[in-house]
C-alpha cells in the first residue's frame, strides 16, 4: 500500500527527510530540524502524491488516508500527553500548506484546530489562563471560517473591531476572557447565518475539512496566478503539515516571530526579523499588530521605542541566534524562520530558504562563497539571472526634487512611478492599457497576487517588513514601501488622504522601497552603479560559462551601455532601424519610388555615407570583437506613409507627384508582409540595395582598422534565406563587393558571410545551406512566428489564455518552444556542422536573454547567444549556470 503519511519530532521519523518533492518544502524542512535536535513540534506531513490523487479521485480522500492519518495523531498525542478532542486536556493543532517551493500568502493555513464549546473549557482550566484560551477559539473560528467555510472574512474583521471600540480599546490584547467569550459568541451567530449551518463541533471533522481546504487551495486563483508567474507547474500539487500548535499567545513570557539569517533586502550578515509578546503567527505577517524589532540594533537604527527580543527576551534570544547559525551552516543558504515561544520555550515551526532581493542573492551568494560556507560555482548557481533585471536599471535620482507625502517601511528596494490604483484589478486593467501604476491598499491579501505583478510599485498603510506585500514584492522585485501608517484609503470616493492632502486615483505617485518614502508626482532617476559584488560573480561566471555573449545592438550608445556590461560583440545589428532616421529616409524613398536600376543607384548613393558613418562609429566601440551586420530585412512599404495626410509632404520631399507615391505604395502592399517581399528577396530583386550596405561595411570596417590599429570581425549576415540558391546568389555580391574595397584600399581584413535561420525550411535544409554560410544565427522571432503560424504582433490577444490553459507551459515567443522550434534548431545545428564542422552558431532572437533558452542553446552547443544591452548580464549568468548544470 502508498505510504502518504510521514512523522516527525520526538524521535521519531518515518523518512522523507529531505525530499522536498514528497513532503513540500515544510514538511521536508521540519523533519531535517526535527534530525538535527531542533526543537520542532511532532506532526506528520501527507505527501504531495496525496494531493494528486485527491484531485484524480473527484476531490475524495480514500480510506487508507484516514487510517494512516489516526496513526499520525496519535503520534502527536503520545508525545505531548494530550489528547485530540480531549475534553479535559486537548490537543490542538494546525493544519498547513507545504509546495516544494516556497509560495508565500499562497496558500492556506489554519491554527487551533481542535478547539469547540467543551475543549476551550478544558484548555482553560489546563493552562490557567481562561483569556488565552477564549482568544484561541476566537482566532480559530474566524481562521476556520474564512479559509475552509469561505465565509465573508470582512464581516468578523467589523465584530472585532466594533468589539474593541464599544470597551474604548485599540488592541487586541486589551480585550478581556469574558470579552472575548462575547465575542466568540457573536462569531458562531455570523458562521450560522452565513453558512446555515452551526460552526462545526467535531474536531475531526474540523481537521477533514481543514485538509480539504488546503489541498483546495492549491488550485486557487491566487495559487494558479503565482503559480504562471513564477513557472511552477500545476501537477506538483502541495502537502499538507499537520502538527501540534505551541502558543505565542498565553501572556508576556510567550512570544511569536518571522526573521531571516541575513536582511533580505541588502544581503547585510545581520539577524533581520519582527515578533510580538502575546501573539500568533499571523498577527505578525497580517499587519494586525505593529510587530517588534528582533535586534537592538535594528530597533535603534530605525528609532523605534518598543522594545527589541534581544532586550525583552535575552535567554530566548540567544537560543533562537544559535539555532539561526546552526541552520545556516546546515542549509548553506540564507534562512527565513518562523518560531513561537511558549512561557520561555523556543519552538521552530518552520525554515526555509528565504526570498531575497536580487542585489541580496548577489550580496548572500558572494559573501558565502568567500566565509566559504559555499564554492564559487555554487554561488553562481544561487543568483536568478532573470533577477539581476532588478539592479539594471535606474533609480531615484538623489538630487532630484520631491514631494514627500508621508513614509513608510523600506520593504523591498527600487523606485517607482506611477499613476495610484487601489485595488489590483485596477492596477491590472491600466497596466495592460500600458500605464504604470502603484497599487496602493491598506494591506495587501495573497488575492492582490495579480495586481502586484502589473504594478511598477506597492504601498501599503498596514504590514511590517516580513508582511505578504513586502515578502511578495522582495520576490518579484518590485519596489514596496509597507506600514504607511499615515495613509488612509476610502474605496468609494477612490482617493487616499493623508492628513489634509488628497491623491486621488489617476495621480502620479512615487515610492521608494529603499528609503520608505512616498512622493506626489514622479520623480526623476539616475542609471544603477554596479557594486563589487557584481563584479565578482560575473568573473566567477565568466569563468565558468562555455558559450561568448553578444548583443543586439545599432547604435554607438546601445553599443557602449552593452560592452560595459560584457558584451563580447554584436550578434544582431539591424541595419533598417538606421534607415529611418529623418537625415536618411528621403533618399530611402527616392531609392523606392525610381523606375529603374540607374534611378535606385543614384539614392543608394547618397545613402552610402551615412550608412558608412553608422557601421565606423559601431565598428569603434566593438573595435576587435565580431559584429554580425544583418542586410535589409523589412518590406519596403514599410518605409512609406500610410495617412492621407502624411502623402503630400512624403512626395514633396522626395520630388515625385503624390499620384505616383500613392501608385507605388499600392503596388508594394502586401497582405502578410512577414512572408512577403522582404529579407534576401529583396537582395535578389535589387541586389544594388546589398551592394550599397556591403560597401559601407566594409570601406567603414577599414577605416576604423586604419585608425585604431584594432580591426572589428565583420560577419555579413543575409536575412530570411529558405534555399541555398539564395544565399549563394547573396554571398556573391557581398564577396564581390568586398574584393573590390580590398583592392581600392590596398589592404584585406578578415569578414565572414552567413545567414539568419528563421524559416523552417532553412532548418531542414542547413545541410544545404551550410556549404555557403561560414555561420548561422538563428533568428527565434520569426522562426516562432512561421513555426507555429502565429504573429507577435497579433498573438498577445490569445496567447494568454493559451499559457493558461496550458497548451504552452510559457509564452513562446518570451521563452523558447523547445519540443517545436527547439527542435528545428537542432535538426539545424546537426545538419549544417555536419557540412561544415567549423560552422559558428548563434542566436539572436529575444529568446537570446531569456535564462530557459539559454539552458536550451547550452544543450545544443551554440557558440554564443545575443541579447538586448540591459540583459547581456542576465545571459552571461544564465550561460554559466547552463554549463555548470551540465
Amino acid at each position: 500500500m502508498t505510504q502518504y503519511v510521514y512523522r516527525f519530532g520526538g524521535g521519531v521519523s518515518d523518512g522523507g527527510k529531505g525530499d522536498r518533492n514528497l513532503l513540500g518544502g515544510k514538511g521536508s524542512n521540519l523533519a531535517e530540524m526535527a534530525s538535527i535536535g531542533l526543537p520542532v513540534p511532532p506532526g506528520f506531513t501527507i505527501s504531495t502524491a496525496m494531493c494528486a490523487r485527491y484531485y484524480d479521485e473527484g476531490e475524495r480522500f480514500p480510506d487508507s488516508l484516514r487510517e494512516e492519518v489516526a496513526a499520525g495523531l496519535a503520534h502527536i498525542e503520545q508525545v505531548t500527553g494530550k489528547r485530540f478532542g480531549d475534553a479535559a486536556d486537548p490537543l490542538l493543532v494546525s493544519v498547513r500548506s507545504g509546495a516544494r517551493v516556497s509560495m508565500p500568502g499562497m496558500m492556506d493555513t489554519v491554527l487551533n484546530l481542535g478547539l469547540n464549546d467543551e475543549t476551550v473549557q478544558g484548555l482553560a482550566r489546563a493552562s490557567g489562563d481562561p483569556r488565552f484560551a477564549w482568544d484561541s477559539y476566537r482566532r480559530f473560528i474566524q481562521m476556520y471560517a474564512d479559509v475552509v467555510l469561505d465565509l465573508d472574512h470582512g464581516s468578523f474583521e467589523e465584530a472585532l473591531e466594533v468589539a474593541k471600540e464599544d470597551r474604548g480599546f485599540t488592541l487586541d490584547t486589551e480585550l478581556s476572557a469574558a470579552d472575548l467569550q462575547e465575542l466568540v459568541a457573536e462569531y458562531k451567530q455570523l458562521v450560522e447565518a452565513q453558512w446555515n449551518r452551526p460552526f462545526p463541533q467535531g474536531v475531526h471533522d474540523q481537521l477533514w475539512g481543514a485538509v480539504g481546504a488546503v489541498f483546495g487551495s492549491w488550485q486557487s486563483d491566487r495559487a494558479k496566478v503565482y503559480r504562471r508567474l513564477n513557472d511552477i507547474p500545476a501537477d506538483w500539487g502541495t502537502a499538507v503539515n499537520i502538527q501540534a500548535m505551541v502558543f505565542g499567545n498565553m501572556g508576556e513570557t510567550s512570544a511569536t516571530g518571522v526573521a531571516f539569517t541575513r536582511d533580505p533586502a541588502k544581503g547585510d550578515r545581520a539577524y533581520y526579523g519582527e515578533f510580538l509578546i502575546n501573539a500568533q503567527g499571523e498577527d505578525v505577517v497580517a499587519g494586525i499588530r505593529t510587530p517588534q524589532y528582533l535586534t537592538r540594533r535594528a530597533r535603534e537604527d530605525a528609532g523605534a521605542r518598543a522594545a527589541s527580543m534581544e532586550e525583552a527576551m535575552p535567554k530566548v534570544y540567544g537560543e533562537l541566534a544559535a539555532v539561526f547559525d546552526t541552520l545556516e551552516r546546515h542549509y548553506r543558504d540564507m534562512q527565513d524562520i518562523e518560531f513561537t515561544v511558549e512561557r520561555g520555550a523556543l519552538w521552530m515551526l518552520q525554515t526555509r530558504s528565504g526570498k531575497r532581493t536580487a542585489k541580496a542573492a548577489l550580496k548572500i551568494a558572494v559573501d558565502m562563497a568567500n566565509e566559504g560556507l559555499i564554492t564559487q560555482s555554487e554561488a553562481v548557481l544561487r543568483v536568478d539571472a532573470s533577477a539581476l533585471d532588478q539592479l539594471l536599471h535606474p533609480t531615484l535620482d538623489p538630487d532630484a526634487p520631491r514631494d514627500v507625502l508621508t513614509r513608510g517601511l523600506p520593504a523591498s528596494p527600487g523606485a517607482a512611478s506611477g499613476f495610484a490604483v487601489f485595488d489590483a484589478d485596477t492596477a491590472e486593467k491600466r497596466s495592460a492599457a500600458g500605464d504604470a501604476v502603484i497599487l496602493v491598499r491598506t494591506e495587501t491579501s495573497p488575492e492582490d497576487i495579480h495586481g502586484m505583478h502589473a504594478a511598477r510599485g506597492i504601498l501599503t498603510a498596514r504590514g511590517g517588513m516580513t508582511s505578504h506585500a513586502a515578502v511578495v514584492a522582495r520576490g518579484m522585485g518590485r519596489p514596496c514601501v509597507s506600514g504607511a501608517g499615515a495613509i488612509s484609503i476610502d474605496l468609494k470616493t477612490r482617493v487616499m488622504r493623508v492628513g489634509d492632502r488628497e491623491v486621488a486615483e489617476g495621480d502620479l505617485l512615487t515610492v521608494d522601497g529603499t528609503s520608505g518614502e512616498v512622493m506626489v508626482g514622479a520623480v526623476a532617476t539616475v542609471e544603477p552603479e554596479l557594486s563589487g559584488d557584481f563584479g565578482a560573480l560575473m568573473l566567477w561566471a565568466d569563468a565558468a560559462r562555455r558559450m561568448k555573449v553578444r548583443c543586439n545592438a545599432e547604435t554607438p550608445a546601445d553599443c557602449r551601455t552593452a560592452r560595459g556590461f560584457g558584451a563580447e560583440g554584436i550578434g544582431l545589428c539591424r541595419t533598417e532601424h538606421m534607415f529611418f532616421e529623418a537625415a536618411r529616409i528621403t533618399a530611402v524613398r527616392q531609392m523606392i519610388l525610381a523606375s529603374d536600376e540607374a534611378g535606385r543607384r543614384a539614392a543608394l548613393a547618397k545613402l552610402l555615407p551615412e550608412q558608412r558613418a553608422d557601421f565606423a562609429e559601431i565598428f569603434e566601440v566593438m573595435a576587435g570583437l565580431p559584429c554580425t551586420i544583418r542586410l535589409l530585412d523589412p518590406p519596403l512599404h514599410e518605409f512609406l506613409p500610410t495617412e492621407e495626410a502624411d502623402f503630400a509632404d512624403v512626395a514633396a520631399a522626395a520630388g515625385v507627384g503624390v499620384d505616383l507615391l500613392k501608385r507605388r505604395a499600392a503596388e508594394l502592399h502586401e497582405f502578410n508582409p512577414m512572408l512577403g517581399h522582404r529579407g534576401c528577396r529583396l537582395g535578389v530583386t535589387y541586389p544594388e540595395i546589398y551592394e550599397m550596405q556591403a560597401r559601407a561595411i566594409f570601406e567603414a570596417a577599414l577605416d576604423v582598422a586604419e585608425k585604431s590599429g584594432d580591426a572589428p570581425i565583420p560577419e555579413v549576415m543575409i536575412p530570411l534565406v529558405a534555399t541555398a540558391r539564395e544565399l549563394d546568389l547573396m554571398k556573391a555580391v557581398v564577396d564581390r563587393v568586398a574584393e573590390a574595397v580590398f583592392a581600392e584600399r590596398g589592404r584585406r581584413l578578415d569578414y565572414l558571410v552567413g545567414t539568419m535561420i528563421e524559416l523552417p525550411r532553412a532548418a531542414l535544409r542547413a545541410g544545404d545551406i551550410a556549404r555557403g554560410a561560414e555561420f548561422f544565427s538563428f533568428g527565434t522571432n520569426d522562426l516562432t512566428q512561421t513555426t507555429l503560424g502565429v504573429s507577435r504582433d497579433d498573438a498577445a490577444r490569445f496567447l494568454g489564455d493559451y499559457v493558461g490553459q496550458g497548451i504552452y507551459a510559457r509564452d513562446p515567443f518570451v521563452s523558447l518552444d523547445v519540443e517545436g522550434v527547439g527542435e528545428l534548431v537542432e535538426i539545424a545545428a546537426e545538419r549544417g556542422r555536419a557540412t561544415r564542422p567549423d560552422l559558428k552558431l548563434g542566436i539572436c532572437g529575444e529568446h537570446g536573454g531569456d535564462p530557459a533558452s539559454i539552458d536550451f542553446c547550452e544543450g545544443v552547443k551554440l557558440d554564443y547567444v545575443s541579447a538586448s544591452p540591459y540583459r547581456v548580464p542576465i545571459a552571461r549568468l544564465a550561460a554559466a549556470q547552463a554549463a555548470l548544470r551540465r
